[in-house]
């Protein structure tokens, strides 16, 4: 199969392209990046040969998402503004971005009949949500431009969907956090990790009790893979993708970071603070596509440390013996 990526330069698609290069089910990968936030230094892990094609362009320039989208079978859409917090003073070239070169993507990919299409869509899209088994089912409430623009890119995705314009899938990806070449640091398991490691206090907004699924970037990588290959196992419209034991509260995050790393930093809560959506997640749909996490949160958060000291530590052995002048 030839696969398009969207927004593949990004940190969640410098994971997937390497992973969609090495299944036996995979001729073919284009990626699709305006590289605004991505950078091509993001695909060292890829393979830069005959199998991969790569298209400069803005998918709010359908023109530019045609000439991606040509003799492509398979869609795995991830182009975004991302940072929810941060679209509030964006809104207007968020919507441009996620729900306008959203809707760009449906349409060159009916034109050209591709035959499956999948949507990188967010559990943030639940809001401030008091349940503690929120289901796919569950009426969404957006809080932020982010969130509307998924909530409508999915819509957008009901109605092509409804004509049997290609089959697809909306997957509402909880918080991704861990190390991958495009790391994002804007997010709060990575951005506590390296404050931790340059001893800055933790700096929790509200008082912690907030609950957010979380979700290793490599197991999203593989949620995506799946969906789009195995068409038969994710049959359904929207999947939560994440796991019952990646529901935490903030606060607690804030506390295995300092286990984790052995720190006695002080955690700061800034209660004044807006602390943002709410949301405990049911990822029972999501069993039954036989997808399953592998990553814990914990060795998601030693593994960040091991990335981020290892260079360090390499450079201080080479001072002490000498090495380096």
């Amino acid at each position: 199969m030839h696969v398009l990526v969207t927004g593949g330069c990004g940190y969640i698609g410098s994971v997937l392209v390497p992973q969609l290069q090495s299944d036996d089910r995979v001729s073919e990968v284009t990626v699709l990046d305006s590289l605004t936030s991505g950078s091509p230094r993001n695909l060292l892990d890829a393979a830069f040969d005959d199998g991969i094609r790569f298209v400069r362009g803005d998918v709010r320039n359908y023109g530019d998402v045609e000439q991606a989208m040509r003799d492509v079978d398979r869609v795995i859409h991830l182009a975004a503004i991302t940072g929810a917090a941060s679209t509030h003073d964006r809104r207007e070239e968020t919507f441009a971005v996620n729900r306008d070169g959203t809707e760009n993507v449906y349409t060159a990919a009916e034109k050209f009949d591709v035959e499956r299409v999948v949507f990188a869509s967010s559990c943030n899209n639940y809001g401030r949500a008091k349940s503690t088994e929120l289901d796919e089912t569950v009426e969404q409430d957006p809080l932020n431009p982010y969130a509307e623009t998924k909530v409508a890119g999915e819509r957008l995705l009901e109605t092509y969907l409804d004509r049997d314009a290609f089959t697809g899938t909306a997957l509402r990806m909880s918080t991704n956090y861990g190390f991958a070449p495009g790391i994002r640091f804007n997010l709060v398991v990575n951005h506590f990790v390296f404050r931790a490691l340059t001893d800055r206090p933790l700096t929790v907004y509200g008082d912690g009790s907030n609950w957010r699924p979380f979700i290793h970037v490599r197991d999203a990588a593989r949620a995506y893979r799946q969906a789009a290959l195995d068409p038969d196992a994710w049959g359904a419209r929207v999947y939560n993708v994440g796991s019952e034991a990646g529901n935490y509260r903030i606060e607690t995050i804030a506390e295995l970071v300092r286990e984790e790393l052995g720190t006695d930093l002080e955690v700061t809560y800034m209660e004044d603070e807006d602390p943002g959506p709410s949301y405990h997640v049911n990822f029972d749909r999501l069993a039954d596509t036989g997808f399953e996490p592998e990553w814990t949160l914990r060795e998601g958060i030693s593994d960040l440390a091991d990335r981020f000291t290892e260079p360090m530590t390499r450079q201080h052995s080479i001072q002490q013996n000498g090495e380096m002048r």
